[in-house]
């Protein structure tokens, strides 16, 4: 009998040791997060729950939502209630789009069924999904605003036409190596009355001189931007740019034809345009005159024309006083210099920033922007064989306003930074390269002079490569001065393709070979990363 009770004791006090080993495991912070059977998370700690638990669901999707796209993935493994209000809290999605994903689709949208900006990305080298697919999704997502697509080259203007008819409050469409035509483009034009931006890239599907014209449709009534690049017969879009009455932004990057005739007639029609970029297009002083109409144009970027003079920019600074933002890569043709800088100077006072590439302004202009444009915060002067230490002197002694300046491959030494030392007192960041005058401990004693002034020296031999401003696929030869958001590495679904892509920009930039290479001016952010799931 005795020995029974015994037993029964050390058995009892195993049981307690055991359910409190079991409480120590269940709170401790190390242990990994696991799916439970039930819907709420609990942690029991101390004997009481945790307050996530009694969270609503819409305070846990506001958690969810201010957080990476990688720690969102971890989160939605915690529990089944975790899974599902992650899955409903998501609006961003990008998928990798070859042809296997077919059979996914109903699961992800399942899941996934609050997306509204959806991104389908194709590697070049693998069959892209079709037609079924995107109706299928466009079924599935009616409340999508942003479709963006690359290399999807399957699809055809019988998909693209059923998508436009199934998401008809699309308001952002951005397509790249595509090879659906001006039908499905058409439809989306005709269908999505809320579309306020388009981006067409490399448009396989309208090669013909006689291609269908696009546009306007009743989306034109709600254009505010529209990108055209790399297309070859890009003025069949000529109805829609016409026809766009609330356009703001116009973006043509390498498209053939002559330009300056319809530039002449969208300026007859469109009066709201702010900004204009033109790169690599045959357009001339006419078509700059053309755009001295958009009173109101507050950005001009103007990249290799070379039929552009000092009499097209004389004429659009005289009527365009509202000026902000202006950069001119000149490609060294030697046709646009103190003439027309002049003429900025003395009629756009609001001007901001200004970027000259392959430009050779001397003393006589840059004093009279000093002068001229006291609100002159962002300057860069690249390749200009005029700008040397005098001029130096006169920017540092006159922009009194300047906080940010570039300067690369210009005849400029150690007495330029000496001069820095002394003048623009809100300067902040000063990057200089490939000076060869420029020693290191002339930039040693710009920074000693200046404690809180950030300076950047690379003094390193010229490039010749040359790469498009509007390309991104060799960074250096970019002028910006907008940071670039941070991004995460790519969790799940989606791979990228960036590599390769960025090595054939840089095999195009070496095949063009002309011009001088441009200066990077950016601020301390990170670098994008392409195709993944975003939150």
């Amino acid at each position: 009998m005795g020995q029974s009770a015994s037993s029964a004791a050390i058995l009892s006090r195993r049981d307690t040791n055991h359910s409190h080993r079991s409480k120590i495991k269940s709170t401790s912070l190390s242990s990994p997060m696991h799916l439970d059977g039930t819907n709420n998370f609990q942690v029991i700690l101390h004997g009481t729950s945790d307050f996530i638990s009694d969270l609503p669901d819409e305070c846990l999707a506001c958690i969810f939502q201010s957080l990476s796209s990688v720690d969102r993935k971890s989160c939605s493994l915690v529990c089944r209630r975790w899974f599902k209000v992650e899955g409903q809290s998501r609006h961003r999605l990008s998928l990798k789009a070859e042809a296997d994903l077919s059979s996914m689709i109903p699961s992800l949208f399942t899941r996934f069924d609050a997306v509204t900006k959806l991104a389908l990305k194709c590697d070049r080298r693998s069959s892209s999904i079709g037609d079924d697919p995107l109706i299928l999704i466009s079924l599935r997502c009616r409340n999508l605003t942003r479709l963006k697509l690359r290399a999807c080259r399957e699809l055809t203007d019988v998909g693209m036409a059923a998508f436009a008819q199934n998401c008809k409050g699309l308001k952002k469409l951005s397509c790249g190596s595509c090879t659906f035509g001006a039908k499905g483009m058409n439809a989306i034009l005709d269908h999505c009355s809320a579309l306020e931006e388009l981006s067409v890239k490399r448009l396989r599907g309208i090669t013909d001189s006689t291609a269908e014209p696009i546009g306007p449709g009743v989306a034109g009534l709600s254009l505010k931007t529209i990108c055209l690049k790399d297309l070859y017969n890009a003025q069949c879009f000529g109805p829609l740019l016409i026809g766009a009455k609330s356009l703001r932004t116009l973006k043509l990057f390498r498209c053939s034809g002559d330009w300056d005739a319809l530039l002449s007639v969208i300026s007859d029609r469109v009066t709201s345009l702010t900004e204009v970029h033109l790169e690599r297009l045959q357009v001339s002083d006419v078509g700059l005159s053309a755009i001295s109409n958009f009173m109101d144009l507050e950005i001009l970027h103007l990249v290799k024309t070379p039929e552009c003079t000092n009499l097209g920019i004389v004429a659009l600074a005289e009527r365009c006083k509202l000026l902000r933002k202006l950069h001119i890569d000149g490609w060294k043709a030697n046709r646009i210099g103190d003439e027309g800088l002049v003429a900025v100077a003395r009629n756009c006072s609001n001007l901001q920033e200004l970027v000259l590439i392959g430009v050779n302004p001397t003393k006589v202009s840059l004093e009279i922007l000093a002068s001229n444009c006291r609100n002159l915060e962002r300057l860069a002067l690249c390749g200009s064989d005029t700008v040397g230490d005098s001029e130096i002197s006169c920017i540092a002694a006159k922009c009194i306003a300047l906080k940010k300046l570039c300067i690369k491959s210009c005849p400029v030494s150690d007495q330029g930074m000496e001069a820095l030392a002394e003048g623009c007192p809100n300067l902040v960041k000063v990057k200089v390269k490939k000076c060869r005058g420029v020693t290191p401990e002339g930039a040693d004693s710009l920074r000693s002079s200046r404690g809180s002034l950030a300076v950047n020296l690379d003094s390193g031999e010229p490039e010749i490569p040359d790469a498009s401003a509007s390309d991104g696929g060799i960074q250096d030869n970019v002028v910006d001065f907008h940071p670039i958001p941070n991004q995460v590495a790519p969790p799940m679904i989606a791979s990228s393709s960036s590599g390769r892509s960025s090595s054939l920009k840089s095999r195009l930039g070496l095949l063009a070979g002309r011009g001088l290479v441009a200066c990077t001016l950016r601020r301390w952010s990170g670098g994008n990363s392409s195709s993944r799931i975003n939150n």
